[in-house]
């Protein structure tokens, strides 16, 4: 049994299929998406894409619908209650949403293990070592009830960005007091850099800063000037990119097995869509929102290649405590280290041929 999950939820999952059985002899499916964000966020424009791709390709027999916000489920472990006994059909979640059940999501939060972007996305894309185990361990966890179909972004790359003072390096976080999630592997990192983690829910964080109950925290550009936190004296955010942002997509397994297998096609073509979008819009969203922080005398600080490898030595004891503390740490590691290597080696062998 999954932490987090009853096993009434877990029944009623298995029984999902008696209702989508009938949608395989011609009748329309309807697919009940939910994402606890708003409209403004990459989640949101990654379910636009699916919804339009998925109800054209199925020729309108599968139907859409879109649940922004906390309309269906308030948090985590309640929205992924929610796919496993088939009330919700999608659902994204961050690793930190969703660690409490799967604590092997927490790889993505890793940091320092991918470069750039390119090397990202080669890394999550679907058949690569790391997302073939997720999907692996994600069924095996759940006991089959809940399944991951794609890793997508939302928000970019994490930085650390603070009220206090410039941070170029490790020795310059030592006593801030960072907000992180209620995830133990990010206070492990913010530990280890020298900083306090301190774990404030996302709605309370604006006035937190403002009262001084934190004094940092671990976002991307576009949630930082989204929610207007320079307003409340967030100043300073160094570039150190140390974890990408992943968004983990959920899908109920009886739902999706259930369809016949030219209509299973459409829906994984529709995360592929969906997946390409989220990888593309922090991209062109992040150009304003730097603009907009520097306008508004925000310090924006590029660590050098030797300050962002102290950051990297900082933060090794992370990875012991990954591996020593969390449930198939050491093989989800293996895997993304399998899959970085993959992508860079791709990468590299491309970029010669493009050089010569």
């Amino acid at each position: 049994m999954i932490k987090g999950l009853t096993t009434a939820a877990l029944t009623a999952a298995f029984l999902v299929g008696g209702a989508a059985s009938t949608w395989a002899g011609g009748h329309e499916m309807t697919l009940r998406a939910t994402a606890n964000s708003n409209e403004n966020d990459e989640d949101y424009d990654g379910l636009v894409v699916f919804k339009n791709y998925v109800e054209s390709a199925s020729n309108g027999a599968i139907k859409v619908e879109l649940f922004i916000g906390t309309q269906l489920c308030s948090n985590g472990a309640e929205c992924l209650a929610g796919v496993a006994d088939g009330g919700i059909d999608i659902y994204v979640s961050t690793s930190g949403g969703s660690s409490g059940i799967f604590p092997f999501v927490q790889v993505l939060d890793l940091p320092y293990l991918m470069a750039d972007d390119r090397v990202a996305e080669a890394a999550l894309a679907n058949g690569s070592p790391l997302v073939k185990k997720m999907q692996e361990m994600t069924l095996t966890n759940s006991e089959g009830a809940i399944r991951l179909m794609t890793v997508g972004n939302t928000g970019g790359w994490r930085n650390f960005a603070n009220t206090q003072r410039r941070v170029q390096g490790p020795g310059d976080m030592d006593g801030l007091k960072i907000r992180t999630v209620v995830a133990d592997l990010p206070q492990e990192l913010v530990r280890a850099l020298g900083a306090a983690p301190t774990p404030i829910p996302w709605p309370e964080l604006f006035t937190s800063f403002q009262t001084g109950v934190v004094e940092g925290s671990k976002n991307g550009i576009t949630d930082i000037m989204n929610m207007k936190f320079p307003d409340a004296g967030l100043q300073y955010v160094t570039l150190d990119g140390h974890a990408y942002m992943g968004a983990l997509w959920f899908m109920n397994n009886e739902k999706f097995i259930a369809m016949d297998p030219a209509m299973r096609r459409v829906i994984v073509n529709g995360f592929y869509q969906l997946q390409q979008a989220t990888f593309a819009s922090p991209k062109r969203k992040s150009i304003q929102a730097y603009e907009d922080f520097v306008a508004g005398g925000g310090d924006l600080y590029v660590p050098s290649p030797e300050e962002k490898a102290a950051f990297k030595e900082a933060a090794a004891p992370v990875f012991d405590w990954f591996t020593a503390n969390v449930d198939g740490g050491a093989e989800i590691l293996e895997a993304m280290n399998a899959a970085v290597a993959e992508a860079e080696a791709e990468i590299n062998m491309v970029m010669d041929a493009e050089l010569e």
